[in-house]
């Protein structure tokens, strides 16, 4: 396993960091289990553990938290916050309110007393930067949080937010989560160069493109991934995008093949091979999901493969345009992007 440093942070992660999205009722995994995988990931070098207050509406944090029981000093322990947790109207989004009932709530399912990363799951436009910085920098000063970051913002947020944190003298957002695969290099015009500039952290979600880079996708073969089940329109090859990305993977697969790698090793250590990107964030449902997946942990890419990588998916492209999660809210209300008339 390889380490970086997490930004300017100081804080050594390692380059594969184990997301726990399908950990309980959404992967349909035990207590058991989890703490199985999460024995292994520990074992096999990895130390950053993600995870996030809505997945499986907190069941997700509660078995992390029974498996990570004496272990705490040795992991730096992720989770998120913004997305709606029940029906009630406040129980969800970015505002002071909400991040310190959230929080707490948090600390409690994981039975812990900090968090090493806190992440706003994604940007709220209804609640000023300055309120959200506010609140997780009071967060931190009281020691429940040792640093905060963003998930899935747009590029020009990023920036925003780093004005608003010096312009009222509050703790700024060290790293950013976005997604990012070979399918889905939109990020590389943007955000990237953001981070970058910023001394961001990245923790890339998806690496594997919901399964897409997974070995388990190839043309003429029934697709029997765990987002397939749920998210069927994301495989359905009449949709001009999801063509494009099988004649991709058809393409990805002859140059795994001829490098002697795996799909899956072709897909993480793509990721991070990008200079700017401190870990892939790999999200098993089995024991045999992680074994696949660490096995990429050390792999390195020559030139000629990453070479080969740009022929096939440009830099900076996205194929499945409709799927980015950091678009700007007027990109997807037509309401947003027209002036309203007065009545006559």
């Amino acid at each position: 396993m390889q380490y970086r440093t997490l930004g300017k942070t100081g804080v050594k992660v390692s380059t594969l960091a184990l997301g726990t999205m399908n950990f309980g009722k959404i992967g349909n995994t035990t207590q058991d289990q989890v703490t199985a995988i999460i024995d292994g990931a520990l074992e096999g070098g990895i130390n950053l553990l993600d995870t996030a207050d809505m997945y499986s509406a907190g069941q997700s944090e509660e078995l992390v938290g029974k498996a990570i029981v004496d272990r705490r000093d040795d992991i730096v322990l992720a989770t998120k916050a913004n997305m709606p947790m029940g029906d009630e109207r406040n129980h969800q989004g970015s505002s002071r309110r909400w991040l310190v009932t959230a929080l707490e709530n948090s600390l409690r399912r994981l039975g812990v007393d900090h968090i090493d990363l806190y992440q706003i799951h994604r940007w709220d436009p209804a609640t000023s930067d300055e309120e959200t910085l506010s609140a997780l920098t009071d967060l931190q000063r009281a020691g429940k949080i040792r640093y905060f970051g963003s998930s899935t913002f747009p590029a020009y947020r990023i920036v925003q937010a780093q004005w608003a944190a010096h312009q009222h003298g509050l703790g700024r957002y060290v790293t950013e989560q976005p997604s990012y695969s070979i399918l889905q290099r939109g990020i590389e015009t943007h955000v990237l160069p953001v981070t970058d500039e910023y001394g961001m952290g990245v923790l890339a979600w998806s690496p594997l493109a919901s399964g897409w880079l997974s070995g388990a996708v190839r043309e003429g073969r029934e697709v029997a991934t765990s987002r397939s089940a749920f998210m069927p329109q994301r495989f359905d090859l009449t949709i001009p995008s999801n063509r494009a990305r099988m004649d991709a993977v058809e393409k990805l697969a002859s140059v795994a093949e001829n490098a002697g790698l795996s799909m899956i090793q072709l897909a993480l250590a793509f990721v991070t091979a990008h200079p700017a990107v401190t870990s892939a964030i790999i999200g098993p449902r089995t024991l045999e999901h992680l074994g696949s997946q660490l096995a990429a942990s050390d792999t390195v890419l020559d030139p000629d493969i990453l070479d080969a990588i740009d022929r096939i998916v440009t830099p900076g492209t996205d194929l499945a345009a409709d799927e980015k999660n950091d678009a700007p809210p007027a990109l997807l209300d037509s309401a947003l992007r027209r002036r309203a008339t007065a009545p006559h």
